[in-house]
């Protein structure tokens, strides 16, 4: 049994979500998400909360699928109230980011700029090193953020390269002179 599946998930004040042909729309202040809802999971509406709940409560299979639902369904409502961000670190003598609209230029230490174009729906703001990426649907933020991440991941002997705000690069012991 479900524990955090059973629970109802509640739809702040502003925030309306509408059930049509297998597909959960949430739409609030931030915006518009849908979910494809899988025919072993049944979503109920009411005016202000939304049950979860499944077919088969005995099927290990559909039990998992319960409480995937249920986050996915809690998040995108989080997700049109407040949103998500990401915060990455750019650590080294040399590299930075421009952000001009839905492109990003870094300067990485590479023989040439690298361009990355966000896709629509994420916004990025840059403040000295730190690189913010905001968005509503937090599965599309966690993923900017590992393709920005991948550009030129931390190395482990000066920390150089692009990191996440609360990652701990371990650090390694350069080789020491012969004496």
């Amino acid at each position: 049994m479900s524990r955090l599946g059973k629970l109802p998930i509640i739809l702040p004040s502003g925030v309306t979500a509408m059930m049509q042909a297998g597909i959960l729309t949430v739409t609030g202040p931030k915006g518009q998400l849908q979910q494809a809802i899988l025919p072993e999971v049944q979503v109920t509406i009411d005016q202000d909360k939304i049950l979860v709940n499944v077919a088969n409560r005995e099927d290990r299979k559909e039990r998992a699928l319960w409480g995937l639902f249920h986050r996915l369904i809690g998040n995108m409502v989080i997700g049109v109230t407040k949103g998500y961000e990401k915060k990455l670190e750019i650590n080294g003598v040399g590299y930075r980011v421009n952000v001009a609209g839905q492109k990003l230029t870094f300067s990485l230490g590479f023989s040439h700029p690298v361009e990355f174009n966000l896709p629509s729906g994420i916004t990025a703001t840059v403040d000295g090193n730190v690189i913010t990426i905001a968005g509503q649907d937090k599965q599309l933020v966690g993923e900017v953020a590992a393709q920005i991440r991948r550009l030129r991941p931390p190395e482990p002997y000066k920390g150089k390269g692009i990191k996440y705000a609360d990652e701990v690069i371990r650090r390694k012991a350069g080789k020491t002179a012969a004496k």
